[in-house]
């Protein structure tokens, strides 16, 4: 099989665009550097919030993103991914501006649901990608069933996403506490856990998320090297 280059459209935000792709080094087998993917990333911080331009009026993200995704496409990129679930809401959009795939994170953590023998999952995510529904359409087609957090909840998740990781990863102690409460929640819910934002799975080591999860991230990064024709480490 060809091997293919993994062009990454990053910077929503950029711990979360690292994250995936330490995640794809450690997840392909590889016994030296030259047996590791070539990956292009374009961490293009410009990119307007998702959640305002979805909820709020806020200013477009398309623009930027197709921006990149094209910088990536004539940078040799054969393939894209995005690190963040919100942007999948705007996915047609990069997938008509450019003429290479893009392998979407919303599929890759339903497939993940699906391995775990589980139909039904507690969407852990922006206000912006759960009021949009961005997960609801394509894990309804798998016949998987989705449910939310109460409202007090939700606003810890935001909490979170934007005060913590997405403010540089403060240690401070407000953060474990709301992190304690949506243990809590998760949980009582008793049912597998999405972490829908590429934010959360850094808050499992930063602040102590715990949970039976499904991480999007790491299921995106999966995808992304069998996509890219190579082996998945075993050990794992």
């Amino acid at each position: 099989m060809t091997k293919k280059t993994i062009g990454i459209l990053g910077g929503m935000g950029p711990l979360a665009t690292a994250d995936l792709f330490q995640k794809i080094i450690r997840m392909t087998e590889a016994a030296k550097d030259q047996d590791h993917i070539h990956v292009i990333i374009d961490s293009n911080t410009n990119i307007p919030d998702r959640t305002a331009a979805i909820l709020s009026g806020g200013a477009d993200p398309v623009p930027e993103l197709n921006a990149s995704a094209k910088r990536l496409e004539q940078a040799g990129a054969d393939f894209l991914i995005m690190p963040c679930n919100t942007a999948h809401y705007f996915v047609d959009h990069v997938r008509n501006a450019v003429k290479i795939p893009v392998v979407s994170i919303i599929e890759s953590a339903a497939d993940q649901v699906l391995a775990k023998g589980k139909t039904e999952a507690l969407i852990l995510a922006t206000d912006g990608t759960g009021k949009a529904g961005v997960y609801d359409r394509v894990f309804e087609k798998k016949g998987i069933r989705t449910i939310y957090p109460d409202p007090e909840t939700q606003k810890k998740v935001m909490s979170i996403i934007y005060e913590g990781v997405k403010a540089g990863a403060p240690k401070a102690g407000r953060m474990q506490e709301l992190t304690s409460d949506i243990n809590g929640f998760i949980k009582k819910t008793g049912t597998i856990a999405v972490l829908a934002c590429t934010e959360l799975p850094l808050a499992v080591t930063l602040y102590g998320l715990t949970g039976d999860f499904v991480d999007a991230t790491g299921s995106l990064a999966e995808a992304a090297v069998r996509f890219a024709g190579y082996e998945v480490r075993k050990d794992l």
